[in-house]
């Protein structure tokens, strides 16, 4: 298996084509099959690591930053220059204690949230430093300002976002520009067979303004494994993203109904076919689109990786490409109604 490097967006950092996700690090899976999880990706090649301070996913206030500690554990264990090997991206926004300054992009919670987050993963900087969210009670130019004292205290080295609207991420590189300050140099957003809404405006303004795409999501939560059938009981099972803490019902709103189990079912069809798994289908799909710099793959047990790792090598065949955009089209154009 090798997996390719390409730079991230318009930057000079470069990063494995696959980059791993770690939100179910601390409560999906114990820190010794993290640990685990760890160590295949990047024996395979991943050096590009993305967490974020809220997680693990499904997880509460209780749990926040446990994800961030067990990375950094397993950083310290590379030994002397282990940390110069890998690519740490991590995120701030969510909350993070009892106070209501302890959570979003203002100026306070910014400076105070990267110093904790460094302290977790026993780093004295991050790669990457990005916003989990749009926080619209702080003005942009508040959270550019803190962002850019980050970067320029070498506390991480590049700026992104994740879940932001093509507009809301236009301004703030137009005042990121007007006023001289670090720019945004990557996005994070949901991205899959299942959810290509982002085709429509957020892509087309990533590839004018040079920025790179580290999509989450690429297996819509599992559900493009094939391994659930519409109405069993799947979704109930201990240990699924569709029944995880407090995560378990976003999941299950995001892709468990009638609509996305027929799509899968055309999409498991075109995979036998072609005799390839239908999760190494969709990640090899997600990769295709020549705005996509690293998709994030996640996995509760190291075996779950090899299928999604076997993407990098897959040869993805247009006239099979072409089929799979049009047995999902719909989902480039919002929700259908229900």
């Amino acid at each position: 298996m090798s997996i390719p490097t390409t730079r991230l967006g318009a930057t000079g950092l470069v990063v494995s084509r696959l980059a791993l996700g770690t939100m179910t690090f601390g409560l999906q899976t114990d820190e010794t099959v993290s640990q685990q999880i760890l160590d295949k990706a990047t024996g395979a090649g991943i050096n590009f690591l993305d967490t974020a301070d809220v997680y693990p996913l499904g997880g509460t206030l209780e749990t926040a930053g446990r994800t961030e500690e067990i990375i950094g554990r397993w950083l310290k264990k590379q030994g002397p220059g282990g940390r110069g090997n890998y690519i740490v991206a991590t995120k701030a926004v969510g909350k993070m204690g009892p106070h209501p300054w302890d959570q979003g992009a203002s100026r306070k919670h910014l400076l105070a949230a990267i110093d904790a987050s460094l302290k977790r993963l026993q780093t004295d900087y991050v790669d990457l430093y990005q916003l989990h969210s749009d926080d619209r009670e702080t003005p942009l130019d508040e959270s550019l300002e803190a962002l850019d004292v980050i970067v320029k205290s070498g506390r991480a080295r590049y700026i992104g976002v994740s879940n932001f609207l093509a507009y809301r991420l236009a301004r703030a590189l137009g005042r990121a520009d007007l006023r001289g300050l670090a720019r945004y140099v990557c996005v994070q957003p949901r991205y899959s067979l299942l959810f290509r809404e982002i085709e429509r405006e957020l892509l087309p303004l990533c590839d004018e303004e040079g920025l790179g795409v580290i999509p989450y999501n690429p297996l819509a939560g599992g559900l493009l494994t094939g391994k659930y059938r519409a109405g069993a009981d799947s979704r109930r099972d201990d240990n699924t993203r569709f029944t995880l803490g407090t995560a378990g019902g976003m999941y299950q709103d995001r892709y468990w109904n009638e609509r996305s189990f027929a799509t899968v079912a055309q999409l498991q069809a075109l995979a036998q076919e072609a005799g390839v798994p239908l999760a190494t289908l969709a990640v090899a799909w997600v990769m295709a689109n020549p705005c996509i710099t690293a998709p994030l793959l996640g996995a509760s047990r190291p075996e779950q990786l090899d299928d999604t790792l076997a993407a990098a090598d897959y040869k993805l065949e247009p006239a099979l490409k072409q089929r799979l955009d049009e047995v999902t089209a719909e989902y480039r154009k919002g929700d259908a109604p229900r």
